[in-house]
């Protein structure tokens, strides 16, 4: 498995992904995101291959010099294989390298199901950010 930074020619799978994995609401508000984002920096948004199929993808954002991983999807297939573990060691290190203040992981009514993963991780409740004030790339 290779985890790499998005390219142009990874759209249509990630929107596959996307499609697959996630709800409708959760789609649409996360294609807008997805777009704003890699129109701002695709750099912080990470796929992970194997082969010639990419088989998670992680879409993180800086906000107010904070690192926010806003969503992470990873096929049916592959899940329980490390990838999505590997997607957010992926991200974190390039918000390491961007040198924010803090990393939070993004918490809305779509994603309370992957929380225990980024707990795993060493993530705890003082890292999920739960507001009212919605990231950029969520406001537009």
């Amino acid at each position: 498995m290779l985890i790499r930074s998005f390219k142009l020619s990874d759209h249509i799978a990630v929107t596959r992904l996307f499609e697959e994995v996630l709800s409708d609401d959760c789609y649409k508000e996360t294609m807008e995101a997805f777009a704003r984002q890699i129109s701002w920096d695709c750099e912080l948004v990470l796929v992970a291959v194997e082969g010639d199929e990419v088989i998670g993808v992680i879409v993180g954002t800086i906000d107010n010099n904070k690192g926010y991983y806003y969503r992470i999807a990873v096929s049916a297939n592959h899940r329980g294989k490390g990838v999505g573990k590997s997607l957010i060691q992926a991200l974190r290190r390039r918000f390491e390298q961007r040198k924010v203040s803090k990393i939070m992981v993004s918490v809305d009514a779509h994603n309370e199901v992957v929380l225990p993963v980024y707990e795993a991780m060493g993530y705890s409740a003082n890292d999920f950010y739960r507001s009212t004030h919605r990231l950029k790339i969520v406001n537009g």
